[in-house]
Formats: structure tokens, sequence, C-alpha cells
């Protein structure tokens, strides 16, 4: 105290103004008009901000409507012409490939470097239509352009083809691969399978040995049973749901069609939290700055297409339920057996370990399966690189800016010494001292460290997963004996029309739009007048502090919720199939 009086005694009269004589205080200065104040700033706000979230609801309705009416085209940043059309084929396909000819208004070919390969792009046919490869401009195609590849895009249509198989696919897009071959003679095409395309692409690596160049698989999975005990909860669902039975069931009540939205719902079940509370409280927050992203992203999501009854009963058969790819047993068409030890072509894997739908373990565990020791990947003469990001999401591999601006061009940029390595495994490992993301090389260091194939351990619990599939065969067999034939009867198109319109996937969206609400009508009056003239409440505001903290704790009680839920499946599946 001393020392404070003494400190005090030296600063200058003036810092000191005289106390103010007694008096009334001023109603302005009143604490309680100061806490009416907040209220009513955060209350103006958080109207104004509702008006707005409301009118961006009715916009996705809008779009989602709008997107149908035009038959779900690719949603492309890029001008694309079609090279062919597998619906023409002797054996057809509901699949086209496309040449990508402009970016930014400027011709691709005035960018192209002669003599870089060709990027061809696959995206995952998994409930949603093609363009996650290259919806914003910063994208797997984006970098591919920027970086000089010649770009091809590999898109397909919202119906398959009558009586389409999986075998019709592969077929389609080994002439695909042939035909941007024969474009550009002595350079193989880099392929880049997305998520389920990803195995697509490793098939066709496997039966098209010479034609191509590295593969690059992003969160692909070609390991179905692996996985770890309370973080890859959807790998148990085959077992829980008495296996393959209910994919061709729901295929069977759609027509012979298997409707996307199916899909798509299971992955928003696996995070119930993101997907009916974050994804719409962050839009809330900031509905200034994040309804243009929201919207965009929407528009992609919840255009659903459908897969084949044939298609959709050999991919959760033979892949997710029987494991066949690492296994070697799968059969692409009469006497073709896929066999991945046939792979010649250089392999880049990316994972992420913040992905729960496509793990590590289900990226990578195929390896020791199919390659017993590094001595034995040596002696087949093939080169497998693998990547890992230690937090981005799945759909973040294809999609997030600083993946693609990162990750993705350090691998564009080092295809060639990826083609130059020895026979091996590796782990690339991309030194970013900066931390810029948007950088070239040298801003960036690349360099591939040797692994051995004896290290990869991911847990897996095969007896589990083999009396999965033997009940699966069992139930697969009851129900196309005594129920299809009933159902395949009596569905037909009207039927499958009406169940597609009243998918919670799609009322829940286009029953926002004016055409079935008319009431929104009153959103889209008011928001171009509110975003003219808004009144964000302070970011110190008290009350708004108090929204954030509410939005946290609803959104930590989903976490608990979710954490409980897939506990509780975990240990109905161990209590059936035993541990998994």
């Amino acid at each position: 105290m001393d020392q404070l009086t003494s400190d005090m005694s030296l600063m200058p009269v003036a810092a000191f103004p005289p106390a103010a004589a007694p008096g009334p205080t001023s109603e302005a200065d009143s604490p309680s008009v100061s806490v009416l104040g907040q209220i009513l700033a955060y209350q103006r706000d958080a109207w104004e901000r509702s008006i707005l979230f409301c009118d961006v609801l009715r916009q996705r309705a809008n779009n989602m409507l709008e997107h149908e009416r035009l038959g779900l085209p690719p949603l492309l940043k890029f001008t694309f012409e079609t090279m062919l059309d597998a619906r023409r084929f002797d054996q057809p396909a509901n699949y086209a490939l496309l040449r990508i000819t402009e970016i930014d208004d400027a011709c691709a070919d005035d960018c192209i470097d002669r003599d870089k390969p060709p990027v061809v792009i696959l995206d995952p046919r998994a409930g949603h239509g093609p363009g996650i490869g290259g919806f914003k401009r910063e994208s797997e195609i984006g970098m591919a352009l920027k970086e000089g590849h010649p770009v091809y895009f590999v898109t397909f249509f919202p119906e398959p083809c009558e009586g389409q198989t999986l075998a019709d696919v592969l077929h389609a897009l080994r002439r695909f691969v042939e035909a941007v071959s024969g474009r550009h003679p002595g350079k193989p095409p880099v392929l880049y399978g997305n998520c389920q395309a990803g195995w697509a692409v490793t098939l066709l690596s496997a039966d098209c040995e010479g034609t191509v160049g590295p593969a690059v698989l992003n969160g692909s999975p070609l390991s179905y049973w692996s996985g770890e005990s309370g973080i890859n909860p959807m790998r148990l669902m085959g077992g829980l749901l008495g296996g393959a039975w209910l994919a061709e069931f729901t295929a069977d009540i759609g027509d012979r069609r298997f409707d996307g939205a199916w899909l798509a719902m299971n992955f928003e079940n696996l995070n119930p939290g993101n997907a009916l509370w974050d994804k719409y409280t962050a839009l809330y927050a900031d509905v200034d700055t994040e309804a243009a992203r929201f919207l965009d992203f929407e528009r992609w999501w919840n255009g659903f297409y459908s897969l084949s009854h044939d298609e959709i009963a050999a991919i959760v058969e033979n892949l997710f339920i029987g494991n066949q790819i690492e296994r070697g047993v799968f059969q692409i068409c009469g006497g073709c057996t896929a066999d991945l030890r046939r792979i010649r072509n250089p392999l880049v894997i990316f994972a992420s370990y913040g992905d729960n739908i496509t793990p590590p373990h289900q990226a990578l565990g195929w390896i020791p399966a199919v390659y017993a020791s590094t001595a034995e990947l040596k002696a087949a003469g093939q080169r497998i690189v693998y990547l890992t990001n230690p937090h981005v999401g799945h759909l973040g591999i294809f999609v997030s800016a600083g993946v693609a601006k990162l990750e993705h061009r350090a691998i564009l940029e080092s295809l060639d010494e990826i083609t130059a390595l020895e026979p091996g495994l590796y782990e690339m490992k991309i030194d970013n001292p900066a931390g810029e993301a948007d950088c070239h090389r040298p801003q960036f260091g690349v360099r591939f460290e040797p692994r051995l194939v004896e290290e990869l351990h991911f847990p897996k619990s095969a007896n589990a997963f083999e009396k999965v599939r033997e009940i699966s065969e069992i139930n697969l067999g009851l129900y196309r004996t005594v129920l299809a034939p009933w159902i395949q009867a009596s569905a037909n198109p009207w039927s499958a029309t009406m169940l597609k319109w009243l998918h919670p996937m799609r009322t829940s969206r286009y029953l926002l739009s004016e055409e079935f609400a008319p009431w929104m009508r009153f959103f889209a009056t008011l928001a171009p007048e509110i975003s003219a003239n808004r009144h964000p409440a302070p970011a110190d505001n008290p009350f708004l502090k108090r929204e954030q903290r509410l939005i946290g704790d609803v959104s930590d009680a989903f976490k608990i919720y979710r954490s409980r839920r897939d506990l509780a499946a975990e240990d109905m599946f161990a209590g059936i199939y035993g541990p998994a």
C-alpha cells in the first residue's frame, strides 16, 4: 500500500479530476437503462437473424426444387464438354466422361502443360450427385488445372439404366480410361477416386494393368471390417440390421430403384448433433456471412441420386458385409475376380483420423491383408504411399479449400517422385513451416519415409463379422424366397414416386418453399430490407454470449447422446456376434 501511495503521489494532478458534486444520476447513466439497451439490442439482432435464417431455409427449398426440375445436373464450377456417354454403350450405364474446357472464363487448354499426364476424377455414387470434386474453384479439379494437368471428370445421372450392374459400370469406366489414354499417348492418366469411387479406381487399377498411372484414393474404404470400438460405429450397422436384405427391400419398394436419400440419412444419423443442430445454429449465429456457403453446399447435399437394385445389392452384400475386395474374392463379372495383387501402378492413399465414415483403418487395413510382409510387397513391384490428416472430416478430404490447396497440390506436385520410388510402403510427410495452405514448393517440403507393412496394425474382429456375413446370407435367402416376390409385384412407378417425395430427407427441405408454405413469402419480403439495414448486437453483448453458451450446451448434449447410443450399439453387436 505504501508503494502504491508513493507511485500515485508522483502522477500529475491533472490525472485525478476533481470529484463531481453530489447530485441526481441521469437516466442515460442508469444501470437499468444500460441493461435495457443491451436487451433491446440483442432482441433486435435475434429477430433480424431469425428472419434471415428462415429466408435461407426458404431459398434452400427453392434451390432443391429447381435442381430437381433441371434434372439434377452435375454441380461443377467449371465449363465442360461431354466426351463419352455410357448410356449409349452396348452394356449401358448411367455414366459419362466430361472434359473440363474452361476455368474463370479462360480456356483450360491455355493453362495445360503438355508434358503433364491427364487427371481423371471420379466422384462417389453414394446417395448424392456428382460435384464434390469440383463444386468449388479451390477443389480437386481446380488444383489439377492450376498445376497444368488436362482434367477429365466422370459424372453420372440421377437414374440408373435398366438392369444396370456393377460390372456394367466398371466396363464403362474402363472405356473412359482407354479414351483418355488415347488422347494423351505415352502419359497414363492419374486416377482420382473419392470415397466409394476409390474402390472403383482400385478395381480399375487391377483390371487395367499398364494403362493407368498413379491412383489417388481419398477417404476410400477397402477394408470394410476394420475400425475402432466406440469411434467407427457405421461398420456395425449391417450386423444390427440383419444383413443385406434391408437394402434389397428398400430397392424393391422403390420399383427396383434404391433412393440415395436413404444413404444420405445414414450419414446424418451418424452425427445427429451436426445434422439437427450444429449446422443450423452455425447458420443462425452468422447468417450474414454463412448463408452463401450454406446454400452452395446444401444444393449438392440435397440432390439425391438412385442406384439400381442389382448395384446396391452387390455393394452391400459383397463389400460392406462380405468384405470381398480385401479377401480377393470379389467377382466383377463371369470368370473375372478382382485381385489387388495385380495392381502395378503406384497407389496414393489419403485418409484422416477425423473421418468416422472411412477412417484410416478402412483405408489402409487391406494392405497387410493382401501383402503379408514388406518383402512380399516389394517382390510384387508395388509402391504404396499414404498420408493422413489428423482432424479433417470425411467431406473435408474432398471439399476443404485448405486441404485442396495443400495436400492435393502436394500430391500432384510429387507425382514424378512417387512414380520413381522403389517398390515398398511409404508415408508421405508434408513440411509446411509457414503454415500457409495456398503455397507451392519449395515453400513446403515433401518427404517419403519408408514404412513396414508389419507395422500397420488396425483392430479387426474377423470372427464377429464372419458371423454377420453368415446371418446376412440366411436372412437374404429368406427375404428373396418369401417376401421379395410379393413386394416386387406390388411396387410400381406411382408408389415409388410417392415414397420418394415423402422421404423425410426431402420433406424437411422442400416443404419450406413458398410453393408449399405460402407464409414463407413473408420472409422473402422482409429479408432484403433487413439485410440492407442490419443492426447486429455487439460481440460483448451479455445476452448474445448467453445464446452462444446455450447453443454449446445443446451441442454437448447431442455429443453425449451420440456417444451413449454408439456404445449401446457396440454392446448390442458384441452380445449378438462377439466383440467388434
